[in-house]
């Protein structure tokens, strides 16, 4: 992940990670049911019921991109964590093994912010809980109900910025019944893999139950490290637990979740690219780092001298109320988040101390929603409702490394290829000395922030004739940020030299807000009962923000890099960046076929996408600015056929052209015209998947199997297409072989990554002392075998 730049040498690339497109959306269609034994049921094609247009309806007839996951699917392929829902889905790139959610990109809008001072572009919610930032909102999938993924601006659906999209999962709620029922499931595989989930629901009453589920997940690391007495890399150790009730009385329900979490992992792993101009002009400045291991096969060499941490603990608490007045129904939905995130890892991809990055965080997020929604079949429908959030956050950030490799790289730098032995050598030639304390720079940054905002919106849909109708939705969204920045000055000699570039005495403070009013307009034509088409048009908006790591400008256009111990009445104000835009057009057409034996959909699209929020340098550290303009076309397209009794089949594809435009102050090269036209490398131009799922009954049960294929294009080499840091085309295989009894116990042997294929996540292209470098890798091939069993 882009971490920061260097002052005033680099800008930093984002993530890259494979699209694994729909991976097996048969799954997600399939029925599931703690009360019914899963070896027989059929295997057939049923519609998932979706609330994403806030009402329950078939995914097939509902008139938005969306892809609709299972709980039981995410089991079935042992999805980690909600940023896992990447990869089945067309359109969505970004995963990663961290808790950074500043990749993920749908349709190719992603952030480009990694501060907290602005808003992730693809929002997560969770029970219509908004899961906020990097480090909170990537928890754990387990017991879960189903989940869904809209691509496209969803906004007016969703609000908090999700101009990219949405990220909606449910988890299971707790059901009123007179028996218990519940389930467990145990995982064992290589590196140390044992994960247990399991849930029991307990009916206390005709009017009340609740829900208890837990989670644990323990993985050994996967990648080596070649550096002197390290540990393998990319491990992990998660808890959690959640309790829900339901309450329901005649038109009253009620339901309440609260949950925790805790997990320590990794963090981001990086390996230096080691050819090419940038890592020639490190090794000519600092010397040939050697660095251990085979990067083809995903060995790094990396000191991690200020340790390796990706860790959180995270509480949710939720209360949905619903209440039905016949002609309409009333809905509050309150939540509550706090959290607590502490971040470390070794950013520059070698085993010397160039630079290490932490981030120490804590925040509590507060939303009150109240909607309406119209019953009956009226040809107006409508829903209508007003929300509300404050968000409080406290960040402190932390860049290290080794003085003399500063003065080494830009002591070459600035003095025409000059090299020197360090930072003694380079102060001599100018004359002076430099004293040490412990041969560290080490600088830090606070940030306080105090965020609210209110929103109110109303959709209404027409059914003009029986087969077609139209809706117009408007939305109304204010935010308002209080932001406070401070960069105390750093004990080296050196001074604010690299991440910064700047020292304050004290926080300088700034406020602001944004509002604005976004439409959206769609047409559906169903002439039958099988076929669905759609038109529509979204306006969508991200509010702007403020950056984490500089300041503005003062009145004469001096900027703050250069400057110490900066207060208020200095005039250097924070970073303040604009809102980002975005009109989207989509054309859809979803259908069932062979009396309902084959589900089809197909959404063309096309953005106009405005002033992008970007971290950038500006003769110094980083600073976010709104740059560039992006139009893009593409089309996601699958279908999942029921073959005969025995077997599924599912194809997926998606296609994706983008331009840039106005990348001057983004593009490394001398050269910035070079860059324009360029497409958003992150994301592979074309990506596709293919699952056959097999169900084969048997004496006491069935024999059950999948084979799953997914692939993209090659993506990566940065605004500049660098060779040097382009990733070849991808492809992955994964085999299940499984028992179904009808005594509701499972059991399946799975191989994931069955022939071994080799990739890293993603590439940066980075600059200044800061080798360009890929992260990842991706897993190995992995064994492993599952039990689980139903009870009621």
């Amino acid at each position: 992940m882009a971490k920061a730049s260097p002052a005033g040498k680099a800008t930093p690339e984002p993530h890259l990670q494979k699209n694994t497109l729909a991976r097996a959306v048969t799954a997600a269609i399939l029925s599931s049911s703690l009360a019914v034994p899963a070896a027989v049921q059929a295997l057939e094609i049923e519609e998932v019921t979706v609330t994403a247009n806030k009402r329950e309806e078939s995914v097939q007839e509902v008139p938005l991109a969306i892809t609709a996951l299972s709980g039981d699917f995410t089991r079935k392929v042992n999805l980690d964590d909600v940023k896992d829902l990447v990869s089945y889905t067309p359109g969505v790139t970004g995963n990663s093994q961290d808790s950074f959610i500043d990749a993920i990109s749908v349709r190719g809008i992603r952030t480009q912010d990694f501060g907290v001072g602005g808003d992730p572009s693809s929002a997560f919610f969770k029970n219509d809980l908004y899961e906020g930032r990097n480090g909170s909102a990537v928890t754990s999938l387990y017991d879960m109900e189903r989940s869904e993924i809209l691509r496209g601006p969803q906004g007016f659906l969703f609000g908090r910025n999700s101009i990219g999209g949405a990220f909606s999962v449910h988890t299971n709620k707790a059901e009123i019944g007179a028996d218990t029922t519940g389930y467990f499931e145990t995982d064992f595989g290589q590196n140390g893999r044992v994960v247990a989930e399991g849930a029991i629901n307990m009916g206390i009453s005709d009017n009340f139950a609740m829900r208890l589920a837990g989670y644990t997940s323990q993985e050994d690391g996967f990648v080596t490290n070649r550096f002197p007495g390290s540990e393998d890399l990319i491990a992990h150790d998660k808890q959690a637990i959640r309790w829900s009730t339901t309450y329901e009385q005649e038109a009253l329900r009620v339901q309440t979740t609260a949950e925790y979490e805790t997990r320590e992992q990794s963090g981001s792993v990086y390996r230096a690219v080691e050819n090419g101009d940038i890592w020639d002009a490190f090794v000519a400045a600092i010397g040939d780092p050697e660095i251990g291991g085979d990067a083809s096969k995903g060995n790094v060499d990396v000191d991690r001298t200020s340790g390796d941490a990706d860790n959180a603990d995270v509480m949710t608490l939720g209360v949905r109320v619903d209440y039905d007045f016949d002609s309409f129904t009333l809905t509050s939905n309150t939540g509550y988040k706090d959290h607590d995130y502490f971040y470390t890892e070794d950013y520059d991809g070698t085993p010397l101390h160039v630079n290490d990055y932490g981030q120490d965080q804590t925040g509590d997020y507060f939303q009150q929603e109240l909607r309406i929604t119209s019953s009956g079949d009226d040809a107006l429908s409508w829903y209508a409702g007003v929300s509300y959030y404050k968000e409080e956050i406290d960040a402190k950030f932390r860049f290290s490394g080794q003085e003399d490799f500063m003065c080494q790289y830009y002591g070459y730098y600035y003095n025409s290829g000059m090299t020197f032995s360090g930072c003694a050598d380079l102060y001599a030639y100018y004359g002076s000395e430099f004293s040490s304390t412990d041969g560290q720079l080490v600088e830090t940054g606070h940030i306080r922030g105090n965020y609210s905002g209110w929103a109110t919106y109303v959709n209404m849909d027409y059914a003009i004739t029986d087969a077609f109708s139209v809706g117009l939705g408007l939305r109304y969204t204010n935010d308002d940020k209080d932001f406070a920045i401070s960069v105390p000055t750093p004990e080296s000699e050196l001074g604010p030299y690299w991440a910064y570039g700047f020292s304050t005495d004290g926080f300088i403070e700034g406020s602001d807000s944004w509002s604005k009013l976004t439409s959206r307009a769609i047409a559906k034509y169903q002439p039958n009962d099988n076929d669905t088409y759609f038109l529509s048009f979204t306006e969508g908006f991200k509010s702007g923000g403020f950056g984490s790591f500089n300041l503005d400008n003062n009145a004469m256009g001096e900027p703050a890099i250069g400057n110490t111990e900066l207060t208020q009445a200095d005039g250097f104000p924070a970073n303040i960046f604009d809102p980002e835009t975005i009109d989207s057009w989509e054309l859809g057409y979803k259908s069932t076929w062979f009396d309902g034996r084959a589900l089809f959909d197909i959404t063309a699209f096309m953005y106009d996408y405005s002033d992008l929020q970007v971290v950038t340098y500006d003769g110094g550290a980083s600073i976010v600015k709104n740059v560039g303009e992006v139009e893009s076309m593409g089309v996601e397209t699958s279908i999942t056929a029921e073959l005969n009794d025995n077997f599924n089949l599912m194809f997926a594809l998606g296609w994706l052209d983008s331009e840039a435009n106005n990348l001057q102050d983004i593009c490394g090269l001398e050269d910035a015209d070079a860059c324009e036209g360029s497409s958003l490398f992150w994301a592979p131009e074309i990506s596709g998947a293919m699952v056959l799922d097999a169900h084969f009954p048997v004496s006491g049960g069935a024999i059950t199997g999948s084979l799953e294929m997914f692939w993209e294009s090659e993506r990566g080499g940065g605004w500049e297409s660098l060779d040097s840091t382009k990733l070849d085309a991808y492809q992955e295989l994964a085999l299940r072989v499984g028992y179904e009894s009808d005594d509701n116990w499972r059991a399946d042997l799975y191989v994931e990554n069955l022939t071994d294929e080799f990739t890293w996540d993603g590439i940066n292209n980075n600059g200044g002392v800061l080798p360009s470098h890929f992260f990842g890798p991706k897993r190995p091939r992995t064994i492993g075998l599952r039990f689980g069993m139903d009870f009621e």
